[in-house]
């Protein structure tokens, strides 16, 4: 069975889509996928409970979108010499619009399927670059972080001009995700933060540059198990993306329930305007008393430990 990974990310989302560096951190959710001989290509998505054929025509709409699916499945294929006459059995275990990934994880579990079936060998970055084909039918103009976790696993820095790069962890974080109920767009936050930069780049570069101070300052923390630091540098990147106004009322809700339930630190995680929060907390423990706190705004809050 072929995988791709969910990722959050931990600090830097949209500066990331402009150069900058990101944290991000590989879920042991994602998608799974399975190709099986068929007499034309056809993907099958559960549970969005779809069954499409690839098609290079149509709107880009979001990921459950079935013109957009068909489009993302097309720039899939059109990696392989000739369309593969494969049916993909895929599975998502992260929601879509979410934050989390969802989407590069399905392209990650189908490119995967789809070589395995083939007897095709493809390093992660190989996957990655492919699966990013179907980012950009999906999200307009995507950083590649996604595809890259969703690939690779682990806790990396990424940005555009360098790759991934591992990032050693001295303990675990004990991550507390959280489902607002709000499907966010990143192509739509996307866009509005590029109009936010073009309309005054001195004030966006300004916000980019403390993101980017937060990501070198979180890289240094995660190396030294300084976990109350990492829920400090949390709460200042929350700020900035509430600066970029991609949070909402309900995320902001649900960061203060989990700071109030003995959280370190929440913040928004992925493109905002809706989608997921994450927290961290000291312990299993106390992740689980966070987890329990949320539950009244977000029933499907999950203990996502991320291990060295």
């Amino acid at each position: 069975m072929a995988f791709g990974h969910g990722k959050v990310i931990l600090f830097g989302e949209h500066g990331v889509v402009h150069g900058r560096p990101a944290l991000a951190a590989a879920l042991s959710r994602g998608a799974r996928a399975e190709a099986h001989p068929a007499d034309r290509p056809l993907l099958e998505v559960e549970p969005w409970g779809v069954a499409i054929e690839p098609s290079a025509d149509g709107d880009d709409g979001p990921g459950t979108d079935n013109a957009g699916l068909r489009r993302a499945f097309a720039a899939l294929l059109s990696g392989y010499p000739e369309p593969p006459q494969l049916r993909v059995a895929a599975e998502l275990t992260v929601p879509g619009g979410a934050g989390l990934g969802g989407s590069a994880a399905l392209s990650v579990a189908v490119v995967r399927a789809l070589d395995a079936a083939l007897g095709v060998e493809r390093g992660n970055v190989e996957v990655a670059e492919l699966a990013q084909r179907a980012e950009k039918v999906f999200h307009g103009n995507p950083s590649g972080v996604d595809a890259a976790m969703a690939a690779h696993g682990g806790v990396a820095l990424f940005s555009k001009a360098r790759g991934v790069r591992p990032v050693r962890l001295a303990t675990a974080l004990p991550l507390v995700v959280g489902y607002s109920g709000e499907q966010g767009s990143t192509k739509k936050t996307v866009a509005s933060v590029a109009r936010q930069l073009q309309r005054d780049p001195g004030r966006v570069e300004k916000i980019f540059d403390g993101m980017e101070a937060i990501v070198d300052n979180g890289k240094l923390a995660l190396e030294a198990g300084a976990l109350e630091d990492l829920g400090q540098l949390m709460v200042l990147n929350q700020k900035l993306l509430v600066a970029l106004m991609l949070s909402t009322t309900r995320l902001e809700e649900m960061c203060r329930a989990a700071i109030d339930a003995g959280a370190l630190g929440a913040k928004l995680t992925g493109g905002g305007g809706g989608g997921c929060m994450i927290a961290l907390a000291r312990d299993l423990k106390a992740a689980e008393h966070v987890q329990a706190a949320l539950t009244a705004m977000a029933p499907d809050a999950f203990i996502a430990e991320v291990t060295p």
